[in-house]
């Protein structure tokens, strides 16, 4: 029984260095390795930070591509999702009332041309990206409120594209901050 007690506090010695030590210290200098050192990759506009690569915002005017819905309001404090599950009526009469708006704003657009992840929120509700085909639906709205050419408007959104990590893994994405950044600069 002796040996058995020597062997946990040594096994609890040597997890204790390994998971209180080694590894925080390992994942503090990949983060300060990374874009942002760890901080978050910024965005800045005139040496002005508009915010994090990797939290979305808000986008609302015409004018922008819009992201993802929110169920916390882009409060990355209180990340999560709705909670309300795909029978809900509450859940069912939000969806519908996102659908409405998108469709407002898009009359171009058939109620099933409609990616789902423009009238859902994500898991956390700080998605920053949408896929192509979301932003692409959007391109004539912005074109026409910004008077630009819609061939100008989808090659910027083709070069804010993202291809899957090593071709393999995960969507293609378009980050939505980054894609409005250029927006407004395409502008000038």
């Amino acid at each position: 029984m002796k040996s058995n007690i020597v062997k946990s506090i040594r096994i609890t010695l040597v997890l204790t260095v390994i998971l209180c030590v080694i590894y925080p210290v390992a994942i503090s200098l990949a983060g300060k390795l990374s874009k942002g050192h760890g901080d978050g990759e910024t965005i800045l506009v005139n040496g002005k930070m508009v915010g994090y690569a990797n939290e979305g915002q808000s986008f609302t005017q015409p004018k922008y591509f819009w992201g993802r819905p929110s169920a916390v309001g882009y409060n990355a404090a209180g990340s999560a999702g709705s909670n309300k599950g795909p029978s809900n009526p509450d859940y069912l009469k939000e969806v519908s009332n996102r659908i409405d708006t998108l469709l407002k704003y898009h009359p171009y657009l058939k109620r099933s041309e409609i990616p789902a992840e423009m009238v859902t929120a994500s898991g956390s509700g700080l998605d920053p990206d949408i896929s192509p085909t979301a932003a692409k639906i959007q391109i004539e709205r912005v074109a026409k409120v910004r008077s630009l050419d819609v061939k100008a408007v989808t090659a910027l959104v083709d070069q804010h594209t993202e291809s899957p990590l090593l071709g393999l893994f995960g969507p293609a994405k378009v980050n939505v901050l980054k894609l409005n950044v250029a927006l407004d600069e395409l502008k000038k």
